[in-house]
Parts: structure tokens; C-alpha cells; sequence
């Protein structure tokens, strides 16, 4: 019998666990909906992560390092969506080399900044939970009192739902990645909706690095990411590029990670190695598809030619 308290836990790591999966799968949703894919969310989200540990050491307010990461993850952004949609360059060699880049670049200046076996303290973002659920015993304190980027996150997320259901802007977006050419025939830019899909996925990005490094542990380490922009594309092939079924998909990603320290404590002594692998065995499963059917955008990674 699982102890309430040790369930709670589990249940509050899950939620932490996924959050920063869920704020960049649904950037790259709305970018594979247009059809552009970002193979260059790791490196996003690494940057996001330094970028934002850096601002809130430096100003010693997290706020100013989280705005810090957003505007430095931009330009990143921007760069993916000039590389694959201007010049038509292959998606995912472009973005496997932006990853590469931001890694070599991170870490050269951590240790400039920090020194290479510094573990430095940085000033993280409050954490909050909803008036009268704190209170709750047992869940209250470990499932809801959580960072107040991951409610916030949750508001943005139930936006982007709308946005993308029940509006024009995401009928644009869905044309963009379904049918360019018809799309463009009825007046659409193509392009610069794609480049507006690509930008959006670079500022969720940077709210997932941010989370990372301000809201979770609170310091900057090398890599921190750790494949975490990979599992969150692998979440948007999981959920079969449907929100709701992306969500369930970075959830049960993040409770295979919170795994690795509750199963320990729960007395079950499992090789760390395989805990460890295992939300990247449930990707494989999903980029595999042997989950189900996959139904991918009808033009994504496609280079539209015209403006």
C-alpha cells in the first residue's frame, strides 16, 4: 500500500516534471501546424534556461531573468525560421545544428560566468498555489504549491486551445501546414504566418527554460535540458498533433522521469540506468508509432516557395 504522502509527491513531481514539456510541445505544435519543424526546441529551451539563470543572478530578480530568456531565445528563433523558410534549408539538419551551437555556446559561458564546477545559487521564481487548495492536507503542500509560471503556463495553454479551435488566426496556421498553396491563393501569407508559428515556439520555449533553471531547481548546469526539447516533439507525435492528447503525452513523460526518485523511495530497487531511459523508450514508442496511427500536418517540413 502506497503511503498518501509518498503518492502526493509523486503526483506534485509529475505535474513539475512535465510542465516544461508541455509549455515547448505546445509551441511546436502550433509550429508543426503550419508546417515548419523545430528540431531546435532543445537548444531554445537550453537557451531560455541560461539566458534566464544569468539575468536573475546578475539583477537578483527572477522576473527580469525570465524576460531576459524570452528575449535572447528569440533571435534563435528567428534564425530556425530564416534557415528553413527563407532559404528552404532542411528542417532538421538546421535544427540539430542549432542545438549544437547553443550547447558549445552555454556552456563556454557558465564557465566563464561560473567556473566549470560551480553549482551557483540563483534567485528562483515564488512558488504559489490556488486560494483555499494549499490548505488541503497531504495534496495541498505537494501537488499545488507549485511555481507560478506553471498556472500561468496553464492559462496560456488553455489560449492556445482557443486560438488554435475557435478562430481565424488558427484556421490561418492550420491552412499553413495543410495546404500552403490553397491557402495562399485565398490571400494568406504562408511565410510569414510560419515564421509567426516558429517565433511562438521560441517564446514557449524559453518559458519551458526558464522553468527549468528559476522556477524548478534554481541554478544553471551544463546541458541542463538533458533531451527534454526532443521528448516535447515526441509529445506532439504522441498526442498525434492534438492538444489534448500532447498533454496526456507530456504527463506520462513526466511521470516516467519523477519514477527515477519516487520508486527508490518507495523501496523498489530498480537499476537507475533503466528509470532513466524509460520516457525515451515511451518516445521511441511514439516517433515509432506504435501507439496508433500518426496523421501528421499534409505539409510539414515542406518549403513553401512563394511569399
Amino acid at each position: 500500500m502506497i503511503e498518501p504522502e509518498l503518492a502526493a509527491v509523486f503526483v506534485g513531481s509529475t505535474i513539475r516534471l512535465a510542465a516544461p514539456l508541455l509549455l515547448a510541445a505546445t509551441g511546436e505544435l502550433v509550429s508543426e501546424r503550419a508546417g515548419v519543424l523545430n528540431m531546435s526546441v532543445e537548444g531554445m529551451m537550453l537557451t531560455g534556461a541560461f539566458a534566464g539563470a544569468v539575468g536573475s543572478w546578475a539583477t537578483g530578480s527572477p522576473v527580469m531573468g525570465l524576460a531576459l530568456g524570452v528575449l535572447c531565445v528569440l533571435p534563435v528563433a528567428w534564425l530556425q525560421a530564416f534557415l528553413s523558410i527563407t532559404l528552404r534549408a532542411n528542417q532538421i539538419v538546421t535544427g540539430i545544428g542549432i542545438n549544437i551551437l547553443v550547447l558549445g555556446a552555454t556552456t563556454l559561458g557558465y564557465r566563464a560566468l561560473f567556473g566549470s564546477r560551480s553549482r551557483a545559487e540563483i534567485p528562483g521564481l515564488d512558488k504559489w498555489a490556488p486560494p483555499g487548495l494549499a490548505d488541503l492536507p497531504v495534496v495541498g503542500e505537494h501537488v499545488f504549491h507549485q511555481t507560478w509560471l506553471l498556472y500561468a503556463a496553464l492559462v496560456l495553454i488553455v489560449v492556445v486551445a482557443w486560438v488554435m479551435r475557435s478562430t481565424s488566426l488558427g484556421l490561418t496556421v492550420h491552412a499553413a501546414g495543410t495546404a500552403p498553396q490553397a491557402a495562399a491563393n485565398s490571400g494568406l501569407a504562408v511565410n510569414r504566418i510560419r515564421y509567426g508559428a516558429v517565433l511562438f515556439t521560441g517564446f514557449m520555449s524559453a518559458l519551458a527554460g526558464c522553468f527549468l533553471s528559476i522556477g524548478d531547481i534554481h541554478t544553471f548546469t551544463e546541458g541542463m535540458t538533458s533531451g527534454a526539447g526532443y521528448l516535447a516533439i515526441a509529445a506532439v507525435i504522441f498526442g498525434n498533433w492534438r492538444l489534448g492528447r500532447m498533454l496526456l503525452a507530456c504527463v506520462l513523460f513526466g511521470a516516467a522521469t519523477a519514477l527515477q526518485f519516487q520508486l527508490p523511495a518507495m523501496g523498489v530497487h530498480i537499476p537507475n540506468a533503466l528509470l532513466i531511459m524509460l520516457p525515451y523508450v515511451l518516445a521511441l514508442l511514439a516517433v515509432g508509432g506504435l501507439v496508433g496511427r500518426q496523421i501528421a500536418p499534409a505539409a510539414l517540413t515542406q518549403p513553401y516557395k512563394g511569399h
